[in-house]
């Protein structure tokens, strides 16, 4: 099937503010569709083939706007100015302190509770021949959440021919401060169901061990006669209950995996997921040093979207990054953009159907 690729926009809604949040479809030639919100640069539908022909929305979200701007599980949206956990919401930088809210028992995540997620992101749209594209801008200004400086951000989502969805984002700061972007899009690669089926693969040797606040501790650990050797294709369920220290403190996986990059930020294929029913196969090619696996696992019944009861382990994520608390451990790869400096890094999530 080919189809005339295209961008649409309605209004999504209005927050409490009174800003509009609009929602634009992107419809490659193939026929897949991408819905994307201003809020939060929100991922809120894929619809893509099987190997029948029949087509699936296989992410997880909500139908209205409501439910975004909550406190939640971040389905779909940027996350910044630095994603995942900073250890007890606070850190050092050129000899000052800075102050963050704790929003995950004692750390910060994702930005604190008003991160880049829970923005209003300005839009506007494009097409060349690789298919349509939709640029988001931002201006995170000095102070925001605690963060210091002016940080001027744009994310390029194109929605290529090919079933790829290429995130680009790209930063500058007139003041030295901490970024980590990423997205947090939940996957079900079978459009209903839970995720423990899915066959995955990650190409890495090592990941971030973690205490229990699922802050890293210690040396990266091995994956090696370990449940986290996805090295090999495996299924997400297979051992996700097992008895390990790592499991325990994710409660499943919620861990960086560190991917095996041949040079530091070099586009790499991350990691590999198959869902075999359907024949539908995502790959996650990033040019991030690691990527944190989340199998969805505080997921809980309580919320609701597209028809759809939000079990347990409904949704994995795969979200390109530098590790957590990357701000506090210099033995990290650094974090910090300053002024002069460009912040740049590319993933691309891709689909397709295994015949």
């Amino acid at each position: 099937m080919t189809t005339t690729a295209a961008i649409t926009q309605r209004l999504f809604g209005t927050t409490p503010a009174g800003e509009a949040v609009t929602e634009f479809t992107l419809t490659n030639i193939q026929g897949s569709s991408i819905k994307i919100i201003t809020l939060g640069g929100i991922i809120t539908e894929w619809y893509m083939r099987d190997k029948n022909g029949t087509r699936a929305d296989v992410v997880l979200g909500f139908d209205t706007l409501a439910p975004y701007l909550e406190v939640g599980p971040y389905f779909g949206a940027l996350i910044g100015r630095v994603g995942n956990r900073i250890a007890n919401a606070q850190f050092a930088l050129d000899g000052t302190v800075y102050q963050l809210a704790a929003n995950n028992g004692a750390n910060n995540l994702h930005g604190g509770p008003l991160g880049f997620d829970k923005k209003v992101w300005r839009a506007s749209t494009a097409e060349d021949a690789n298919g349509p594209i939709l640029k988001l801008h931002l201006l995170s200004e000095d102070g925001d959440q605690g963060f210091p400086g002016n940080l001027d951000v744009t994310v390029i989502y194109q929605f290529t021919h090919n079933d790829e969805l290429a995130v680009d984002y790209v930063a500058t700061t007139d003041k030295p401060t901490p970024v980590n972007l990423t997205q947090h899009c939940y996957f079900n690669l079978a459009g209903k169901g839970d995720i423990l089926s899915h066959k995955m693969q990650i190409f890495a040797d090592h990941i971030n061990a973690v205490n229990e606040a699922q802050i890293p501790v210690g040396e990266p650990m091995p994956v090696a006669n370990s449940p986290f050797d996805f090295r090999s294709p495996g299924l997400i369920g297979e051992r996700i209950n097992a008895d390990h220290e790592q499991i325990k403190n994710g409660f499943g996986y919620d861990h960086n995996f560190l991917i095996n990059q041949k040079t530091y930020k070099e586009l790499t294929l991350a990691a590999r997921v198959e869902e075999e029913t359907t024949g539908r196969l995502l790959e996650v090619f990033t040019q991030e040093p690691g990527v944190q696996f989340y199998s969805g696992n505080f997921l809980d019944g309580s919320l609701t979207g597209k028809g759809v009861i939000y079990q347990k382990r409904t949704g994995f994520c795969l979200e390109p990054q530098h590790a957590p608390d990357s701000i506090n451990q210099p033995q990290f790869p650094s974090i910090i953009l300053r002024p002069g400096a460009e912040y740049k890094t590319r993933t691309v999530f891709k689909l397709s159907v295994k015949e």
